[in-house]
């Protein structure tokens, strides 16, 4: 009996709620014994000219080892490459410290080692630099124009047009929905929203003759192994790369960061090891945010609510630096279609430059901002057109016997039933009753309105298509337990239960009888690492081949120490042995067959390889919103999100509560701002609205599992799925609540501020 789809208790847990977790931070390896600590010196303006860093004071200082500038750096480690080579190289190769020109508050200008870690930030606060202040540009839009330029020497804001590289289909004119009864247009923002893992960066690093040791909180340790090899001129083999305890990552720390690179550089000058761990400030104003896209869409079909065109127009905001975030319009356009049948769809994008943080991927990366703007495009349609919302979409709905589809932006969708899911969640809901209870609260004159969002939507994962390599190892161990290598790297995935889980199954042994090892580039052998929702589809299959290329291994020994033909052995996953069919007392156990698989001993390993899925889903928010405070308050959250065949249910569940947290908290309270000088300010979690538990209810989950066809497991992702769903859900139930005084649109977040605005605007 399978015991995939079972809800195993995560393996993870007894370490985390007794001894605690081990953190890069919380490391007592003795190859760091004697660190010196790492305090960096950032920039305090956005942009400018620096003419001089005085060093001198700094140096002087108690327990200081050194200070370092750029001044001090070899060529080989003057900039950090850029992840995605299709920008301007000024615009993406950034410099690992500052040097000449600053363009973001928080920019590494300098670096100080001291003694102890309390005396970095007095010794980095006597570094003084004279830096010429300049015009700063925060705003994407107003970047887009060229009025103000951030590098002279390529003459424009733009990174990339997409349209240039044929990413996009390309906007034509207004021919384009010629054939449509109405017609409806709309700016949507999807704003600058941090990451906020609990655990923020941090690194370590200490040399052994020619051999680095590096630990680093970080999504895929094999792929800064390569990073640092590459700049240091190393052989991979002499980097030592490890990835403790991950307290959170959420896309912010795939690649690593100019702080990360220059850490072996002070370790050699030094000649000690060296620690660095950021405060939260740092991180607010240093990490990679995500989202921060402006879309202008329009949207044209007929009276009977059916959709003919649609079009996208894209701004996305890089930051100073091109990082990740300014190929993420990549996706959104690959989703453009988002749930729906739209014959005709035109897509256009520019990733512009900023005197701001680079951006980064954050969880969803790409697919929520597309799901945010199509589905206010279906309320604002619907508005139009007099038609109820979810009337207007079901009838655009892609059909269940449709798949595999391929919409108009040539995005083929694996599987799906997205009326199916629609309704399970409208049941759920009891959504006829929400609409009866909010027509009796105006009638009544309540100040407390309330309101209902639904949404649809549907994301890629382990995109795009092929969906990339990643490694598995099975190994049976002398007294018959198994351990299984992953390059996939979790950071609160839950790996260790969920790849145990598959591996288990196909050996017939108990979980606990299985030991999972990732995230350290000496025990696995290559990897590609967790994010873009791949590790279960990609990571957990190559385990679950690999397992069965060990069975099929086992099954030769056993016929051997059987001596029966091996097309007549058999395994007894019930009992974790090998027999004769049809003869099962006399039976070879896993520890029998290892002992006499020689002095190979017994392992498989994979790289496994497969196309995208398509997860989907539909989620119902419902809101009451204080019309005399404009406070907003979410009173429920239902979803059915489907992921494919489930493993674990338990865990399933788990990322789908965090990922609706993070969804909700987009749509509410969390906003990375800054002055129209560049200035953050949300620095700190004072100023800066995370989300807790105290402004969320408990979440109703609604299963729904439809199998993808591309992997053994038939799964999908799930770990991004309730931060694209939820978001527009919650926003179209504000809007909703409004809707009564003739408000058809308001952007997120919806603060109370906007909502009262918003609401004063309207009644006046």
């Amino acid at each position: 009996m399978s015991i995939l789809g079972n809800r195993v208790l995560r393996k993870e847990d007894p370490q985390f709620l007794t001894t605690g977790a081990k953190y890069t931070a919380d490391l007592r390896d003795p190859k760091l014994d004697g660190a010196g600590y790492v305090t960096f010196v950032r920039s305090p303006v956005a942009h400018g000219n620096i003419t001089s860093i005085e060093v001198d004071e700094a140096k002087a200082m108690p327990g200081v080892l050194g200070v370092f500038t750029a001044a001090d750096l070899p060529d080989n480690l003057a900039v950090l490459p850029g992840m995605v080579p299709m920008f301007p190289e000024p615009m993406l190769n950034r410099p690992t410290l500052a040097s000449g020109r600053v363009r973001f508050v928080g920019e590494p200008i300098a670096v100080v080692v001291t003694e102890e870690i309390y005396q970095g930030q007095d010794a980095a606060d006597a570094v003084y630099a004279d830096i010429e202040v300049l015009q700063a540009v925060v705003d994407m839009e107003e970047a887009a124009t060229d009025k103000f330029v951030i590098y002279d020497d390529v003459g424009t804001n733009v990174a990339l047009d997409f349209a240039t590289m044929d990413m996009v289909t390309g906007i034509t004119d207004d021919s384009f929905f010629e054939d449509c009864e109405t017609v409806v247009s709309e700016r949507v923002v999807n704003h600058r929203t941090a990451a906020c893992p609990l655990e923020v960066r941090s690194t370590a690093c200490a040399w052994d003759g020619d051999e680095l040791y590096m630990w680093i909180s970080n999504q895929g340790p094999h792929a800064v192994q390569g990073a640092v090899a590459g700049l240091y001129g190393l052989d991979a083999s002499k980097v030592h790369m490890i990835s403790p305890d991950v307290g959170g990552a959420f896309g912010a720390k795939i690649a690593p960061y100019p702080e990360d690179i220059i850490m072996p550089f002070l370790a050699q000058q030094l000649g000690r090891p060296v620690r660095w761990f950021e405060n939260r400030t740092e991180n607010m104003n240093a990490m990679g945010p995500g989202r921060a896209h402006v879309h202008r869409f329009t949207i044209g079909g007929d009276a009977d609510g059916t959709v003919k065109a649609y079009r996208n127009e894209i701004i996305a905001d890089s930051g100073a630096y091109c990082r990740m975030g300014p190929f993420l319009p990549f996706f959104t356009h690959q989703m453009a279609s988002g749930t729906y049948a739209i014959p005709k769809i035109e897509t256009a994008a520019k990733s512009v430059m900023t005197n701001t943080t680079p951006t980064e991927a954050y969880r969803g990366a790409g697919r929520p901002e597309a799901t945010v703007t199509i589905e206010r495009a279906m309320d604002l349609f619907a508005v139009a057109i007099g038609m109820d919302p979810i009337e207007v979409r079901r009838k655009n709905l892609i059909p269940a016997d449709a798949f595999p589809y391929t919409t108009a932006v040539g995005t083929e969708y694996d599987s799906g039933d997205y009326e199916h899911s629609l309704d399970l969640a409208l049941e759920a809901a009891g959504y006829s009753e929400l609409r009866a209870e909010q027509k009796r609260r105006l009638e009544a004159g309540d100040t407390n309105l309330l309101g209902i969002g639904v949404s649809t939507y549907v994301e890629v994962t382990a995109g795009p298509a092929p969906g990339g390599n990643e490694f598995g190892k099975v190994e049976i161990s002398a007294d018959g337990t198994a351990k299984v290598y992953s390059g996939s790297f979790s950071h609160g995935q839950s790996h260790k239960t969920t790849f145990a889980q598959i591996a288990a199954d196909q050996l017939g042994m108990s979980i606990d009888d299985v030991e999972v090892v990732q995230g350290d580039t000496d025990q696995v052998k290559s990897g590609v690492g967790t994010f873009a929702s791949r590790s279960t589809q990609l990571g957990g299959s190559a385990v679950h081949v690999a397992a069965g290329t060990v069975v099929d291994k086992a099954r030769e020994i056993a016929a051997e120490l059987l001596e029966a033909n091996v097309d007549d052995i058999t395994l007894d996953k019930a009992g974790g042995a090998f027999h004769v069919a049809g003869t099962p007392a006399v039976s070879k156990s896993w520890s029998d067959v290892a002992a006499a698989a020689g002095d190979d001993g017994l392992s498989a390993e994979e790289d496994f390889n497969a196309s995208c899925s398509y997860p989907f889903g539909a989620h119902v928010a419902v809101v009451e919103i204080d019309s005399e405070t404009g406070n907003v308050r979410l009173q429920r959250m239902i979803t059915c999100d489907d992921s494919g065949n489930l493993i674990n249910p338990l865990i399933v569940e788990g990322q789908r509560h965090g990922g609706i947290a993070q969804g909700v908290a987009q749509a509410l309270y969390e906003e990375v701002r800054y002055d129209e000088e560049g200035n953050p300010i949300t620095s700190n979690f004072a100023d800066y609205s995370m989300i807790s538990m105290a402004e969320l209810p408990s979440f109703e989950l609604v299963s729904l599992e439809t199998p993808s066809p591309h992997n053994p497991l038939g799964a999908k992702g799930i770990g991004e799925s309730g931060a694209i769903g939820s978001t527009p859900a919650v926003q179209s139930a504000v809007v909703d609540a409004l809707s009564h005084l003739g408000v058809t649109h308001i952007d997120i977040p919806a603060t109370p501020e906007r909502v009262w605005r918003t609401i004063q605007e309207a009644s006046n």
